[in-house]
């Protein structure tokens, strides 16, 4: 589960305790504070933005226009949301280049933060927006961190300038001097220098810092500080800010299990922007921070953008347009099917993007028990078959369904589960082919789809009253089940939504169409 899983599950069910309310009295309001004050500090979050962040709702809530809002608990869930979008920072915060390159970027913190990891991060983000990047081995001390630098710079694709072996050997002062020389004459733009850390902060450590800041003067301070510290990150960034300050934070190891206390304290408490979050081990997972896109996951809202953008950096354009040309033309093959889900995997941390749903969060086990092994599977089975088994399913008997499982080491039920899966996908694949969207769990009926197995009885049941039945055209029928699921109100369930059907933070009209119009691609 991610960082915020258990922050998220409480917040989501203290305010899901207003929507059967009809008026909010004092005693309602003081009672959900109570509950967000009480999940917050078990987060770990700073002692002094919890008291503010509370205050501030308590203040608003209590206001004559929630009083007077037709929906009080909605209101409630959108100041909710917007204060948590300001002690996260508010605003996105971008790289400020240097108007005459090299822009030079340093990065500061304790060690274990995840320095080195993220330089490599960052040198392959500036790769992908067409800089080029230079890496600066200037943690001399740790033993092996100039080979660990030069590995991550490989990967990344980015040169890293070492001139020294380290392990105690070299001055980091000088190295990073040198280094400015060496990327203006060879034309690289950006220069990231990875310093050494403490294992806490020291007198020595702030010395070598600030003396490498001074000797440098770069156009950003990152401070990296570890996500699952808790209220200790409060302390260690005030002390780096003290010693050396820093223009802005990124937070590593957010894919961690922890309470997340560092990512709601830090901003609020030093007035320096989070301006990046390293979400995984991978290289790649590693993104721009938005307050506004984080607050909608800690009140399980969901994220379609982030979604979005992730899949579109995986997906191949030219690939998907020769996919949905076979979906519309019902020409999907098991070949194809896999290469769908090849894609999939190289979009990221499945586990990840599933969470980014809106109402994931009430489907914790579901995401918790999610083995992404089982795409391996899935490609064992499938090239088990014959191209002439791949290209039409339907020759898949029993005695072919025995062989293809003998040949993968699966049985056959994995092998009928397989073609079940593949049927279904067609389908929902089919629809999107058309102009309409999948059943996304979580976000509710949406164009080209119908609602949930209750909005589409309640649609049946009032056809029977009416006298009518739903039209054996596909189309139309579709046309008729969103109709009747709108004048039902299905929706969001439990989790996200809070039960209510216009929730400030669920995904916007212009989201949502930039979601069709990719899976459309």
């Amino acid at each position: 589960m991610a960082i915020f899983g258990n922050l998220s599950l409480r917040l989501t069910e203290s305010l899901a305790n207003l929507r059967t309310k009809g008026k909010l009295t004092p005693a309602d309001v003081d009672g959900t504070v109570r509950e967000i004050r009480r999940a917050l500090l078990e987060a770990d979050v700073a002692l002094p933005v919890v008291k503010e962040f509370t205050a501030h709702i308590r203040e608003r809530a209590l206001s004559d226009d929630v009083n007077k809002a037709l929906n009080p608990a909605q209101q409630v869930v959108q100041i909710v949301n917007e204060e948590l979008i300001g002690i996260l920072g508010g605003e996105v915060r971008r790289i400020n280049f240097a108007k005459q390159p090299p822009t030079v970027i340093m990065l500061a913190g304790l060690q274990g933060a995840g320095k080195t990891t993220l330089a490599g991060k960052l040198a392959k983000k500036l790769l992908e927006d067409k800089h080029q990047p230079m890496l600066v081995a200037c943690d001399l001390q740790r033993p092996n961190a100039v080979n660990q630098l030069q590995i991550v710079g490989a990967q990344a694709g980015a040169h890293v300038f070492a001139p020294e072996p380290g392990n105690g050997i070299g001055d980091p002062v000088r190295v990073a001097k040198d280094a400015i020389k060496y990327a203006t004459d060879k034309h690289y733009d950006v220069v990231i220098i990875d310093t050494a850390g403490r294992l806490g902060v020291d007198a020595e450590l702030m010395k070598q810092a600030a003396n490498i800041r001074k000797a440098t003067n770069p156009d950003e301070v990152l401070f990296v500080i570890d996500a699952m510290i808790g209220q200790d990150a409060v302390a260690t960034a005030k002390a780096f800010q003290e010693g050396v300050d820093f223009t802005g934070v990124v937070l590593s190891k957010l894919d961690g299990d922890a309470r997340g206390g560092a990512a709601l304290s830090v901003a609020k408490t030093t007035g320096r922007p989070i301006m990046f979050a390293s979400t995984g081990e991978r290289l790649d997972e590693f993104e721009v921070f938005h307050p506004d896109r984080m607050a909608s996951r800690i009140l399980d809202m969901g994220d379609i953008l982030t979604l979005i953008e992730q899949a579109q950096k995986a997906f191949d354009e030219e690939e998907a347009m020769k996919a949905a040309e076979k979906m519309a033309n019902d020409e999907f093959t098991l070949d194809d099917f896999l290469a769908q889900m090849q894609q999939m995997r190289k979009a990221g941390n499945m586990k990840r993007m599933l969470g980014m749903l809106p109402g994931m969060g009430q489907m914790k086990d579901l995401i918790d028990n999610f083995d992404e092994r089982e795409i391996n599977r899935t490609e064992a089975i499938i090239q088990s078959m014959t191209p002439a088994e791949r290209k039409n399913p339907k020759l898949i008997n029993g005695s072919r369904r025995a062989r293809i499982a003998r040949g993968c080491g699966r049985t056959v039920t994995d092998v009928n589960t397989l073609l079940k899966n593949f049927e279904q996908a067609s389908k929902m694949m089919k629809t999107v082919a058309r102009g309409g969207m999948p059943n996304i769990p979580g976000m509710g009926p949406m164009p080209g789809m119908g609602g949930g197995r209750a909005a589409k009885r309640a649609a049946q049941q009032k056809g029977k009253k009416k006298g009518k039945a739903y039209s054996g055209n596909p189309a139309k029928r579709q046309q008729q089940e969103l109709q009747a699921s709108k004048a039902t109100g299905a929706g969001f369930g439990k989790g996200a939504g809070f039960g209510t059907a216009s929730i400030p933070g669920q995904p916007s009209e212009e989201e949502l169409a930039q979601l069709q119009k990719f899976l459309k691609r």
